[in-house]
């Protein structure tokens, strides 16, 4: 009597379609990301489940030249096993070596990051540079809108040494003021800042405040607005005027009310152009921050700066 043995047939793997699967999972996953970070934690965590490893970091190396995490996963215990991908950065594998197919997936993967980086950096640059050009129309333009009164003093007068003094001061401030960045985190103490606009104002108005708190943003910048908005109290003919800083629902709050002949009397200013108010708006706008004017009730205007609060 015979007998047939049954025989099972056990799925056979297939590294070459495991490969071509791998490889076609992780270049999708970064060529249709939005950033280089993004789709690498992406592709990160794809290897490690194909891997198994107890964890994968990505390591490249950052603009300053050093060292830069850019993606983990897992933890980092086990044996730990570098891939290297020449200037696409460090593969670190923690727990498990990186298999054939693996190492294969990125290596393809390699081109592709240099790629992005590229092109990532050569955006930064461009970004940088509008920045930087942006800077500099605001700095000539502060420039030529506030030497008129220092200048016009120093042809009038017998000596005119000092008000030739106070526009190189000027100047020294506002090139400070267009360098600011919206990334800047200092906080700038108002009672400083509204003291300087006076000095550089050498207007006779009467000026109140009640300005205990700061502002989120730098010196110079703030210094810069002040002036602005004391000097179109002074040209819309003010008084007095008051000035207040304070939290907000948002973050902080500045107002500055005049007395002047308000918004509807624009054309009664003694002078100026409207420009001083549109740069520091631009100015504020870096800061993540507004600049409104509004009529008060009884007369006069009302100048609100809001900034978002910024964690210290």
């Amino acid at each position: 009597m015979s007998t047939t043995a049954n025989v099972i047939a056990l799925p056979v793997r297939d590294d070459v379609t495991e490969r071509a699967s791998l490889e076609h999972d992780v270049v999708l996953m970064l060529a249709t990301a939005d950033d280089l970070a993004s789709g690498m934690r992406r592709v990160v965590e794809r290897i490690r489940r194909d891997s198994e490893a107890a964890g994968i970091e990505w390591w490249t190396t950052g603009d300053d030249g050093l060292p830069e995490l850019v993606a983990a996963v897992g933890t980092s215990r086990g044996v730990r096993h570098n891939v290297p991908l020449e200037r696409a950065g460090v593969f670190v594998f923690h727990g498990a070596l990186a298999n054939a197919h693996v190492e294969s997936a990125l290596t393809s993967l390699a081109p592709i990051i240099r790629r992005r980086t590229s092109e990532e950096r050569l955006a930064r640059t461009t970004i940088e540079l509008a920045q930087r050009n942006e800077a500099l129309e605001d700095f000539a333009a502060l420039v030529a809108h506030e030497l008129k009164t220092p200048l016009l003093s120093a042809r009038v007068a017998d000596d005119p040494s000092k008000p030739v003094e106070d526009a190189i001061l000027l100047v020294d401030a506002l090139l400070e003021a267009s360098r600011s960045r919206g990334d800047d985190t200092t906080y700038a103490s108002v009672p400083e800042c509204l003291e300087q606009a006076v000095e550089d104002l050498h207007a006779e108005i009467e000026i109140t405040a009640d300005v205990s708190a700061t502002l989120p943003l730098p010196t110079a910048p703030l210094r810069v607005i002040l002036r602005n908005l004391l000097s179109n109290a002074v040209a819309a003919g003010a008084v007095h005027v008051h000035v207040t800083a304070g939290r907000s629902p948002s973050g902080t709050r500045l107002d500055v009310d005049d007395d002047g002949v308000g918004l509807a009397a624009v054309e009664s200013y003694a002078s100026g152009s409207g420009i001083g108010l549109s740069l520091s708006r631009r100015i504020v706008s870096r800061f993540g921050g507004v600049l409104e004017l509004s009529a008060r009730p009884c007369g006069g205007t009302r100048a609100t700066l809001e900034l978002a609060q910024v964690p210290r």
